[in-house]
Formats: structure tokens, sequence, C-alpha cells
């Protein structure tokens, strides 16, 4: 048992730990609530500034709330922006885009981490090389092969480096995560009676959504967001992408800054609420092959 001159002396140590740990715990909320304002303070500014009528933006006035909110910025972004016709191009493009890579990276990842063959460890070297590629060294030689087979001004000329861009770091991600799955399952599966593809269609799948939905985001977030091949292979109007739109738009109507920036809000928001909605999946999918079994 502790005397009472231990006890004593142990109290001022207790003391200054709480100390620190608070001091610590006010640097880091600190650090937060500033990155917070960072970050979502544009976005706040984005949406005001959409409001404003020109003048009210020529004024230099650009912290102050609009006198009159105006509507009509977005109704004016909607109609001349044909902001409709760019956002259906886009989610036909993601959304193409996001099966494909989570068909052919799920197929991929369960072979290299559940399989026992000599080359997965090759196989997934060549994908973690892919990540490293710059997607700007790729543009002449998919320029030149898209030509050559007829495919310049479609849809599939930028679905398939979307494709081929997005599925390294998928693999990279549900491997990971598919490695993490105890082998008991499977073989309770096997003794079963079950074979290859009914472990993976009704074991490995329902266990892996939580990384398959964080693949899901970042490729959405991912080929919403990309302009250099859809302005690159892509010369129709009728088939542009919404990124294209924005910059589209923003050249064509320079002197309606109210409804730039509207047409700005309308093009962030769909990536905006997929995220918020779904923000909680991405760190799920993430940490969740960090421990194993």
């Amino acid at each position: 048992m502790q005397t009472a001159r231990e006890i004593a002396s142990a109290k001022p140590a207790t003391i200054r730990r709480r100390k620190r740990l608070s001091i610590v715990k006010i640097i880091v909320i600190a650090f937060l609530s500033l990155l917070v304002v960072t970050q979502v303070y544009p976005l706040i500014w984005l949406a005001i500034y959409s409001l404003k009528s020109n003048e009210e933006i020529l004024s230099g006035q650009f912290f102050a709330l609009p006198h009159t909110l105006q509507w009509k910025n977005f109704t004016d972004a909607i109609k001349a922006g044909h902001y409709f016709q760019y956002l259906k191009n886009s989610l036909f493009v993601t959304s193409i885009t996001m099966v494909s890579v989570l068909l052919l990276s799920s197929l991929t990842s369960f072979a290299i981490a559940r399989f026992r063959w000599k080359y997965g460890q090759i196989v997934m070297v060549i994908f973690l090389i892919g990540m490293m590629v710059p997607l700007q060294a790729t543009l002449l030689p998919l320029m030149i092969i898209f030509k050559n087979l007829h495919s310049l001004n479609t849809h599939l000329s930028i679905i398939l480096p979307y494709i081929a861009f997005q599925t390294p770091i998928a693999v990279f991600i549900l491997s990971g995560f598919m490695k993490s799955i105890p082998s008991e399952i499977e073989e309770s599966a096997v003794m079963d009676g079950a074979g290859v593809f009914r472990i993976f269609r009704s074991i490995i799948l329902p266990i892996s959504i939580p990384p398959m939905m964080t693949v899901c985001i970042l490729t959405f977030i991912s080929i919403w967001n990309e302009y250099i091949l859809a302005a690159t292979f892509i010369s129709s109007e009728r088939l542009k992408t919404l990124p294209f739109g924005v910059n589209s738009f923003v050249s064509q109507y320079s002197v309606n800054y109210g409804a730039i920036g509207a047409f700005l809000v309308l093009g962030a928001l769909p990536v905006i609420l997929i995220y918020f909605l779904l923000a909680d999946k991405i760190t799920k999918g993430m940490v969740a092959g960090a421990v194993k079994g």
C-alpha cells in the first residue's frame, strides 16, 4: 500500500500531466478549427458571390452580404450554360467508369490477395507502377491510339483512360483489405461446396463494402473534376463534360460575374453533396485493412 507521502508526491505529477494534455488539446483544436475555416470559407464565399449583382461584385465589397438575393444568376447559368446537358454527360461517364473500376479492381484484388500464385506480387507491382504514371505523359500516345481506332470525339475515348488511371489505386485499396480477411471463412465455404466465384460473390464482396465505397467516392471525385482528357479527346459540344462546361461558360460570359459564380456553385454541388453524405465511408474504407484479422 502507498503511504500518505507517496500519494501526496504523486498528485503534482498528475496535475502537470493533465495540464500538458490540456495544452495539447487546445493546440489541436485550434489547428483543426483553422483548417476548417480555410477549407469551408471559400465555399461560403463562392455561394455569397453567386447571389450578388455585378454592381455589388465590382464595388469591391468582397465580404459583404448581397442586398438582394440574385437567384436569376442560377437561372442564367442553367439556361445559357447548358448545365443539364453537361451534367448528363458527366453522370454518364462517371457512372460507367465507377462500375468498370469496381468490377475490374475487385476481381483483380481478389486474385492477388486470396490466390497463391507466383505472379501475384508481380501483378501488384505493375499496378503500383501504374499509379506513378502522370496523366499528361499519356496524352500523345492515347491520341494516336484513339485516332487509329476512330474513337476520338466519343465518350469511349475518355472512359477507357479514366478506368486505366483509377484501377491501380482501387486495386491497392481493395487488395490491402482483402488480405486482412481471415482465411478460415473461405475454408468453411469450401467445405460446404462453394466455388471460387461463389466465395467471391457471397463472402468477399459483402465484407469488402467499406473499401469499395471508398473506391467509389475517390473515383467519383477524380473523374468528375477531370478536365485535360475531356478537353483533348472530345471536341463536340454535345459530348463535353461539366468541367469543360464551367470553363466554356466562364469564357463566354466573362462580364456576368454573378452567373459565373452560380455556374461554379452548380458545378461543385454534386461533389460536395456526395462527399458530405458518404464522408465517413472514406475513413472506414481506408483503415479497414489496417489491422490484420
